[in-house]
């Protein structure tokens, strides 16, 4: 499989600061190409949403280095992702923690973790960050952590209120803010052909999946600058519907 990857990021039309981190990588290991991508969306006061989503794109990005390698050698197994993910995760839920306690700050982060290797996706997540598979519509494959996402889920409100609400933003799990982070696990088949997405909720709230689709579909999507073209387009169509905070997005493309 190949691969093309883009990444947009953008303040928005109010926040001080962009406050989201990101990370798109293509590497050859033992021979083989891999794509591994982080999205993390920061929350807390005079930047330091930003140093706390920053810190976890960096963790990952070691993990990368230190481990992928000799996890594809051993052959990449769901178990061992599960595990390795989740100590980085609780990790830095402790480290986040620990920093705003002594600096008497509140912040944290959400966290998505994308790795398309061999044929298979895997997906870590905590928060609301999302990450969609485009093919012939804009499907999720995460599923949010989030109040209203909850109330869907124990059938208290339908999929188009939980967007209107106003609670939607409030999250179960935040990295940093959480006196335990309980991060979900997802996986497949990875499809050629196909767009795989990674996107804050600054990016979601105000486009539909068909929307998305129609920007992204794959047949659109074929090279890195016409992918980036159409991220800026959504991003800014995003702000021109009155979108409040930082968006940002990663798109990576299969052939």
């Amino acid at each position: 499989m190949n691969f093309i990857v883009s990444a947009s990021t953008d303040i928005g039309t109010v926040k001080e600061s962009n406050q989201d981190s990101l990370q798109v990588k293509v590497l050859t290991v033992n021979g083989e190409k891999l794509v591994f991508a982080v999205l993390c969306d920061g929350m807390g006061g005079l930047a330091k949403g930003e140093l706390a989503s920053a810190s976890v794109v960096k963790a990952f990005d070691r993990w990368a280095k230190e481990r992928l390698p000799a996890l594809c050698a051993a052959g990449v197994a769901e178990g061992g992702i599960r595990t390795e993910w989740s100590r980085v995760f609780m990790e830095y839920n402790e480290k986040i923690k620990d920093y705003g306690k002594k600096s008497a700050i509140q912040l944290g982060t959400t966290a998505v973790v994308l790795l398309l290797y061999r044929g298979r996706y895997y997906i870590g997540n905590v928060g609301d960050s999302r990450v969609y598979e485009i093919v012939q519509n804009a499907r999720v494959l995460t599923k949010d952590q989030t109040l209203v996402a909850r109330e869907v889920e124990q059938g208290q409100l339908t999929e188009a209120e939980a967007e209107r609400d106003a609670r939607r933003s409030v999250l179960l799990q935040c990295i940093g803010a959480s006196d335990m982070v309980y991060p979900d696990f997802f996986s497949g088949e990875m499809k050629k052909d196909a767009v795989y997405m990674l996107c804050s909720d600054g990016f979601r709230h105000e486009v539909s999946a068909e929307e998305i689709y129609a920007y992204f579909s794959p047949e659109r999507m074929v090279s890195a600058e016409t992918m980036q073209e159409r991220e800026r387009a959504l991003i800014a169509l995003n702000k021109q519907r009155n979108e409040r905070d930082n968006i940002s997005v990663i798109t990576i493309r299969t052939f």
